[in-house]
């Protein structure tokens, strides 16, 4: 093993990946929201970084190159595990994460039958925007958790009669539900059509991976 400093930021990414859900075990929402957020934007800073510095320092390895799709999809995975987990279930969200889950166990297949030719399914670079555009959903999906139960927090103790006057701008909004409610709504809303893009780019790379492996599978 080579341990070079992009490789120990990937390593890195890949034991973060596990933490995202554990956060939410031995933290209470919307904290556990917050620092799983926190962990994902940093770990996917990393993603671009260990890339970077191993081309930039021609540190570029075999290791680094098997563990940084293994941690893009691990971080991914689960954070996308946990959304769903910790969602109302709503179809609009199970979708779009279906079709990225299976997607990823069926590439991962393919790479693993090839063996030695798995080099046909290099990454492309719209795969690489597939990644960057989970990654942003994931993270505003994550916002969403925490502006949802601040909004739950604060307004603690008030019938849907008050906490509707207040939203309305019929009684004043001493506490910043307003604020609130609009954040939550906004991350909701751009956290799935960003999830939803995700998909759709998700499928498309996906065909065209199964595309290129096709010629390869005839037995």
């Amino acid at each position: 093993m080579t341990w070079t400093l992009p490789n120990i930021l990937t390593v890195l990414r890949l034991l973060a990946a596990p933490m995202i859900a554990v956060m939410f075990l031995y933290f209470s929402r919307p904290y556990a929201d917050g620092f799983a957020m926190a962990l994902f934007i940093i770990a996917s800073v990393t993603d671009f970084l260990d890339g970077y510095l191993a081309r930039s320092w021609g540190q570029e390895t075999r290791l680094g190159a098997m563990l940084d799709p293994i941690a893009d999809k691990a971080m991914v995975v689960i954070a996308l595990m946990v959304i769903v987990g910790y969602s109302s279930m709503s179809p609009w969200l199970v979708l779009p994460t279906t079709v990225i889950l299976f997607r990823e166990v069926f590439v991962s297949g393919l790479r693993e039958f090839l063996g030695d030719t798995a080099g046909t399914l290099k990454v492309t670079k719209l795969a690489k925007w597939k990644t960057a555009t989970q990654m942003v959903a994931i993270a505003v999906l994550f916002s969403q958790g925490i502006f949802e139960h601040y909004l739950g927090m604060w307004s603690w103790g008030m019938d849907q009669e008050m906490v509707r006057q207040v939203l309305a701008g019929e009684i004043a909004d001493e506490l910043g539900l307003r604020a609130m409610f609009t954040g939550m709504i906004w991350s909701g809303n751009t956290g799935l059509v960003l999830l939803w893009i995700a998909a759709v780019l998700t499928f498309v790379t996906g065909f065209d991976y199964f595309r290129k492996a096709a010629p390869h599978l005839k037995d």
